[in-house]
């Protein structure tokens, strides 16, 4: 730990301020807690909303895991760790079970998660009705009036014009029978892993300074009509090359020479420990 930071880079009082809208979040669940966002070494956009969640909480019993986009060793992931292991003394992990605290950009872990652990998803647009309302002040009505047709219209116009809900991530949600929320940008396969989830689940946007959650054993439901019901992708007959895995979130790869598609685990490292696995 470099002695010159404060412990987990922020004084004391930062943390207690971004904690008193972590508590508010949880006690009204999908709900948008404005917070005083502070600035960060990383670039606002870049996921500086999960790291103030993440450095806010984290203590020094906690194991800490960071992905992006499914990976434990993109830049993203690499760049948050180091600021957070420059800072604290946990110990980073890449195995999702191991584990206390998983800050993630875009993606919910494979392993289900349990009681002791907290997921941070970093969050770039958290307001699910802007793409048809520009008005803070609008939204802020809207969903104080539970008023969500406008998101069901967005849906209703992708069956029209596409004949399915075509879009691949952020499908918006309902928590616990009231707020609509945006999941952050993952994929709508990942969309029922919140659904009474028995983590806790924390999303933070630093750039719209926003924070809001999901309790554990909270409902989620995606939005859907009775007719269109929602579905997630589809991966029936898909197999990882490396792991052998199916049933999970995979990236499709084309070989640029001879044009054949196969597919591979998303969630590298649970593909990693599966073929460990098979190796031992």
């Amino acid at each position: 730990m470099n002695s010159s930071y404060n412990y987990a880079f922020f004084d004391e009082g930062s943390k207690r301020e971004i904690r008193r809208a972590i508590l508010k979040a949880i006690a009204i669940p999908g709900y948008q807690v404005p917070f005083a966002s502070r600035e960060m070494p990383i670039a606002r956009g870049w996921g500086t909303g999960g790291l103030q969640i993440t450095l806010s909480i984290i203590g020094r019993s906690d194991t800490l895991k960071v992905i992006d986009q499914g990976s434990d060793e993109s830049v993203n992931a690499v760049n948050i760790k180091k600021l957070i292991t420059l800072t604290t003394d946990v110990p980073v992990t890449n195995d999702a079970e191991k584990a206390t605290i998983i800050q993630s950009r875009h993606r919910i872990p494979e392993k289900p998660l349990n009681e002791n652990q907290v997921l941070v998803l970093q969050v770039p647009l958290p307001e699910p009705l802007r793409f048809f309302e520009p008005s803070e002040y609008a939204t802020k009505k809207l969903h104080a009036e539970k008023e969500y047709s406008g998101a069901y219209l967005i849906l209703f116009d992708e069956i029209i014009r596409l004949g399915r809900m075509a879009g691949g991530a952020d499908h918006p949600v309902e928590v616990n029978g009231r707020y609509v929320m945006a999941p952050s940008p993952i994929p709508k396969f990942d969309n029922p892993k919140m659904h009474e989830s028995q983590a806790l689940i924390l999303l933070g946007a630093g750039r719209e300074k926003k924070i809001y959650a999901v309790p554990p054993y909270t409902k989620v439901a995606s939005l859907a009509f009775d007719d269109y019901p929602f579905q997630r992708e589809k991966s029936i007959g898909q197999t990882c090359r490396l792991c052998g895995a199916s049933g999970v979130f995979m990236d499709e790869l084309t070989d640029d020479e001879t044009g054949s598609t196969s597919y591979q685990c998303n969630d590298t490292s649970y593909c990693l420990e599966r073929m460990n696995s098979h190796d031992a």
